[in-house]
């Protein structure tokens, strides 16, 4: 099988079923090889991403101005580097992302015949640049791909082999154990939940009316409280505990109407009028599900017993 050669502008989406059927034999199985050479290579995308993301090279973008382009050069200047040869390195990782519509790319005529490329935000970079208030999907990525994370990949096929998470295999504990014996992983993991919870917590607030009426919501697994401060600031009757492993709420911060409870969800569960559950129970097996459900039925008082 022989693929020609590609074009490393944009890319390009695959066939519809009416496109398929418009191509011939040949240029069908071109574009199912492309696809298999994508597969091979599709590490590069996310980490070109996360690299940029630490960099903080969409935030030195976006503080340029709406609708700002910069070149290369210019986005090296921002960085803590002495390398020279930092721009042509960033001009490789900057053309992936404008090829994925991560980034803008426009061309700017130099002397001698010489182009330079200039790099802008795309829309979806409004989820990726950091944001104080909480929101941004980047946190999510660089945790998921973060080294503690990645090595975990490593024991898959021992999981399917031999049976249990992989993650456990590779470090002797859970994931959500980890991060008590690693200060920077924990930093990295609370900055994930916390901004991913903010972003879905927003549009709950906004058109769930369940939290009327309650005094007590205990939020079960709720990180550093981000979740029950959305919930107090628009309900302020409401008293919020936030339950989680002492290691997480060591970096919680203080929050109107949020008292934070360290504890093991599968011990005990505060008492409250409600329980809030968010992103928990997919994390378990059937086994531990139905011991923490137990316990939030037991938490709640017993005309109201119920785990919303």
């Amino acid at each position: 099988m022989q693929i020609r050669s590609q074009n490393f502008g944009k890319v390009k989406q695959p066939e519809t079923g009416a496109e398929k059927e418009t191509m011939s034999q040949e240029d069908q199985e071109e574009e199912v090889g492309k696809l298999a050479v994508r597969l091979a290579n599709a590490v590069v995308l996310p980490m070109v991403l996360k690299s940029a993301l630490e960099l903080n090279i969409i935030d030195t973008i976006l503080a340029a101005g709406d609708g700002a382009f910069l070149s290369p050069s210019q986005i090296a200047s921002a960085l803590p580097s002495k390398n020279p040869d930092a721009p042509v390195l960033l001009d490789r990782m900057l053309r992936l992302l404008a090829s994925h519509s991560i980034l803008k790319c426009s061309v700017k005529a130099k002397e001698k015949e010489e182009i330079e490329r200039l790099y802008g935000a795309g829309p979806l970079c409004k989820f990726l640049v950091k944001n104080q208030d909480g929101g941004s999907i980047a946190p999510l990525l660089l945790l998921h791909h973060d080294q503690v994370f990645m090595q975990s990949w490593y024991h898959l096929n021992d999981a399917i082999l031999e049976g249990g998470v992989p993650f456990s295999k590779a470090y002797g504990m859970t994931a959500f154990e980890y991060p008590g014996t690693d200060q920077r992983f924990n930093r990295v993991f609370n900055q994930a939940m916390s901004n991913h919870t903010a972003l879905i917590m927003r549009e709950i607030v906004d058109v769930y009316k369940g939290f009327d009426g309650l005094k007590v919501l205990v939020d079960v697994g709720g990180g550093i409280g981000v979740a029950l401060s959305f919930i107090t600031s628009k309900y302020p009757q409401i008293k919020g505990i936030n339950f989680d492993l002492p290691h997480v709420l060591a970096d919680a911060p203080t929050y109107s109407g949020v008292e934070h409870v360290g504890g093991d969800m599968f011990e005990s569960v505060p008492k409250g009028d409600a329980i809030f559950l968010k992103w928990i129970l997919r994390g378990w097996s059937d086994e531990h599900c139905l011991k923490l459900l137990k316990n939030c039925w037991e938490a709640v008082p017993e005309l109201l017993g119920s785990c919303p």
